[in-house]
């Protein structure tokens, strides 16, 4: 998308955020969530992310951290949550643009891995593949396909990592 900037969220963006999120969405929910990861200790400022185009924010993406728990261990991983695109600039690749940059960015800090909960069928064309299948657990809600728990494997990514996704407390407000 010519003329389409990508680039870390500022203070001063929080509120357009907030709008483009809930409009996205339909929801004031996401717009509470982003507000709220925004303000934990999970929060990862370089990775929340927005879509400018023409002095107008027109998409936001945040990758935070979250906890993966097998029988042995907790090791911290990261999560893409929430994609939002404001609703006149969806399918157009706005959303594309924001996931292949923050994924890439997941990628330089040396995470080993992404895990989203979302459509199949959107994610699968940036990699993403169902977690399950890489013995990692991701609870979705009972009217999403086990598939939408997923997980972008990345060049740091050991097959050690297995276990049951964990979100952090500050999801624990807007489970389904």
């Amino acid at each position: 998308m010519s003329g389409l900037l990508i680039r870390p969220e500022r203070p001063a963006d929080n509120a357009a955020i907030r709008v483009l999120v809930a409009a996205a969405f339909e929801s004031e929910t996401e717009a509470d969530l982003v507000e709220a990861i925004r303000t934990s200790e999970h929060y990862i400022a370089e990775m929340s992310l927005v879509a400018e185009l023409e002095g107008e924010l027109v998409g936001h993406v945040m990758i935070s951290g979250a906890t993966l728990r097998s029988r042995t261990e907790e090791r911290p991983i990261v999560m893409l949550a929430p994609l939002a695109v404001a609703p006149a600039h969806q399918r157009a690749g706005v959303g594309s643009a924001l996931v292949r940059v923050v994924t890439g960015l997941a990628d330089e800090r040396g995470e080993p891995l992404v895990v989203v909960e979302g459509g199949p069928a959107y994610y699968r064309r940036f990699g993403f593949e169902p977690a399950y299948e890489h013995g990692i657990e991701i609870t979705v809600p009972d009217w999403a396909p086990r598939e939408a728990g997923q997980v972008l494997r990345l060049s740091a990514y050991d097959a050690s990592l297995t276990g049951s996704v964990v979100y952090p407390p500050t999801f624990d407000a807007f489970a389904e």
